[in-house]
């Protein structure tokens, strides 16, 4: 028998998103609900792994909801909810703890970057999240997962993780989540330095292009956006070593799907005023009509909290289901 097609992937309700949060996930989110079955969780368990005023967590994770609409993800086709509401992902992030070994969790880098010199002092949550993160996925069956380079790891470790359950329990219950990375713009960089994560922590605010934006502002800070003394690269191999310009050119692919040659085609050999120019265009096009859906409907809470609460429901009647099935496997329960 063929088996189901089904895509999770989450989003940290941390607020201020920005063009990162866009070409890197919310963009592709949209293209995946066209063609598989899409669960799509603001993942606010994961959010308190570092101190969240409740008040504003409250707000972030309806201005997340706002941004899944607002570019295009319709919840009559894809479940949309929060991971509070739904109790498994707690429930089954214990279950896979105890089938996850120490060594795999030592080897994951973000833990070793965010905890940097004081990680005896960081929260346990902060070092087990990728169990979570695994719980999320698993909970669902989940066939795919649409992941940015920096979550490559996480990813391999969720499969490591439903491949020891099914050993221990003799099972084929939870199937390798494949992952599906597209785009070119799948880590996008700071517009101040190419070698740095846009990021909404950069005390810069022209560091970063926030989906709120408004026209004025997103072409100002492409416009400022740091370059170098040398004109528009001839070819691909004239790339290299220029971080910030690889930064813009993969903006601009990802945000027209153009390819790297037609690009450099169109603009070899210029200054760079000029395709500034027509890339602060094509964002200003494409992201002001997204910043002003989501001001509409961050003025509706109601209407957002509603998005969630069905959301919520179908998302609760899958996991209740995996939830019973894993608990029969395990023993908790008779077949």
């Amino acid at each position: 028998m063929k088996k189901k097609k089904l895509v999770f992937s989450g989003v940290q309700p941390t607020g201020n998103l920005h063009l990162g949060n866009y070409l890197g996930a919310l963009k592709n989110f949209v293209s995946l609900q066209k063609e598989m079955e899409c669960i799509y969780c603001v993942v606010d368990l994961h959010a308190i792994t570092t101190f969240q005023n409740p008040e504003t967590l409250q707000n972030n994770v309806l201005e997340t909801v706002a941004s899944f609409l607002a570019t295009g993800l319709d919840p009559n086709r894809s479940i949309i909810f929060n991971q509070s509401a739904v109790s498994g992902h707690s429930e089954l992030a214990w279950i896979l703890n105890c089938v996850s070994k120490i060594g795999w969790l030592n080897r994951m880098t973000q833990f070793k970057d965010k905890a940097g010199k004081n990680k005896e002092k960081a929260p346990l949550g902060l070092y087990s999240y990728p169990v979570l993160m695994a719980s999320d996925i698993l909970l669902y069956k989940s066939s795919h997962v649409p992941v940015g380079e920096d979550q490559k790891q996480h990813l391999e470790l969720s499969r490591d993780i439903a491949q020891s359950f099914n050993r221990f329990y003799d099972t084929e219950f939870f199937p390798i989540p494949e992952p599906i990375i597209t785009g070119n713009a799948t880590r996008v960089m700071s517009l101040r330095d190419g070698t740095k994560k846009m990021s909404k922590s950069d005390p810069s605010e022209f560091s970063r292009i926030n989906m709120t934006d408004d026209e004025n502002l997103i072409s100002k800070k492409i416009l400022k956006a740091k370059t170098d003394s040398l004109p528009f690269p001839e070819s691909e191999k004239d790339l290299e070593g220029r971080p910030e310009i690889n930064n813009l050119v993969n903006i601009f692919m990802a945000i027209e799907d153009i390819s790297l040659p037609n690009l450099i085609q169109s603009y070899a050999g210029m200054e760079f005023k000029k395709f500034k120019e027509d890339l602060a265009d094509c964002l200003v096009s494409k992201l002001s009509k997204i910043s002003s859906e989501m001001r509409k409907l961050l003025s509706d809470n109601q209407y957002l909290d509603s998005i969630l609460s069905e959301g919520s429901m179908n998302a609760q009647e899958i996991a209740k289901k995996n939830i019973l099935d894993i608990k029969k496997l395990i023993g908790f329960y008779k077949s």
